[in-house]
């Protein structure tokens, strides 16, 4: 659907003769915004209408109420606005459009995004009745995928929603009678503290460290009724060591920061399935804790079921960040700054092989 009614027509700038406007196939046009608040559509001081304009630097982007006036090159005016249907569209489908939203839109195929919401993209309905969506491609590529396969990788780097959208199929699995039970464990490995020095007994120890499963269940889960199911073992949250030797059968099993388990870990609970149950694995390869040369078994595990049939693979990439904005950015500059560290060191490595061979 077309939410865009527009007309074009060339306007001369200054310095700029109808000849050479039309030479270089450009020309100005009108677009006239239907069924949405401008204000509510561009953003608080127009903060979504200048996110828009960083993606088409080369074109004049100028809104008058409910008009958008444009001049540039004609295929980046079709390209405008394709985008601004599909932002439009998004808005009439969620009453809102965030700066998140239009980066999501504009990086990844838009059209492809919200042909994947059928009517039923919500998971599940969190406290307050929230609705728990996935709110970027590849978080619904990890939802079909956990639809489709009984277990799935999903890898990615912080602020991409792996561990929260995961969550949510849990408890839409266990609300459902799918599962009787859901199991989230992560792997007991310090990011530079030691839990040793922490006060209390082993789940006071371990409990901080789980903190981040604990917020996406309360989220979903009223905090009476999340604290009973923790007690009867409806929900359990337990480190990885605790997993071995069990046979994991008709529950939903999340192994989050999976970039920290050992190759021995990884086919430690890999091999825990029960015949009706089903895994996700979570991790970062870009944050592994593990000490000094030793492989992560995310790492391993991804190289050797890579073509096993009924394992899903699903990799999240900065476009899916929904956090803060800065988060992107700074994901960005860690990302180019280790891309430098090693083109330095490749870099020294060959100074130094050349000049031994030149002894």
């Amino acid at each position: 659907m077309n939410f865009l009614n527009f007309e074009s027509k060339i306007i001369l700038s200054v310095g700029i003769t109808a000849e050479n406007f039309k030479k270089n196939n450009l020309q100005e046009r009108i677009f006239e915004i239907k069924g949405v608040n401008p204000v509510e559509l561009f953003g608080v001081n127009n903060a979504n209408l200048k996110q828009i304009k960083s993606y088409f630097p080369k074109i004049k982007i100028i809104a008058r109420g409910t008009e958008i006036h444009i001049a540039g090159n004609e295929e980046i005016l079709d390209e405008f606005e394709r985008k601004m249907n599909l932002i439009i569209q998004h808005y009439h489908r969620y009453l809102v459009v965030t700066e998140n939203n239009i980066d999501n839109l504009m990086l990844q195929d838009g059209e492809k995004m919200l042909s994947l919401d059928d009517g039923s993209e919500t998971i599940v309905h969190g406290n307050g009745g929230v609705k728990i969506k996935a709110r970027t491609l590849n978080q619904k590529k990890l939802v079909q995928a956990v639809n489709k396969n009984d277990m799935v990788f999903a890898v990615g780097p912080a602020g991409t929603g792996k561990t929260y959208t995961a969550v949510a199929l849990a408890v839409r699995a266990l609300k459902n009678k799918e599962v009787k039970r859901i199991i989230l464990t992560r792997p007991a490995v310090e990011a530079g503290e030691n839990l040793g020095f922490l006060p209390g007994d082993l789940k006071e120890k371990l409990d901080p460290y789980l903190m981040p499963l604990y917020d996406a269940l309360r989220d979903m889960i009223p905090p009476e009724k999340l604290a009973d199911m923790i007690e009867f073992g409806v929900i359990e949250i337990a480190p990885l060591a605790f997993m071995r030797g069990r046979t994991l059968d008709k529950a939903f099993v999340i192994l989050d920061e999976a970039q920290n388990t050992t190759t021995m870990q990884i086919k430690m609970f890999l091999t825990r399935m029960g015949t009706t149950a089903k895994f996700v694995i979570t991790g970062d390869m870009s944050q592994v804790d593990l000490p000094h040369r030793q492989r992560s078994g995310l790492a391993y595990a991804l190289d050797v079921i890579k073509d096993v049939e009924g394992v899903g693979v699903i990799r999240l990439g900065q476009s899916d960040v929904i956090r803060h904005s800065l988060v992107k950015k700074i994901i960005e500059a860690f990302d180019q700054a280790e891309q430098k560290e090693k083109e330095e060191k490749l870099t020294k490595q060959k100074e130094e092989k050349n000049g031994k061979g030149n002894h």
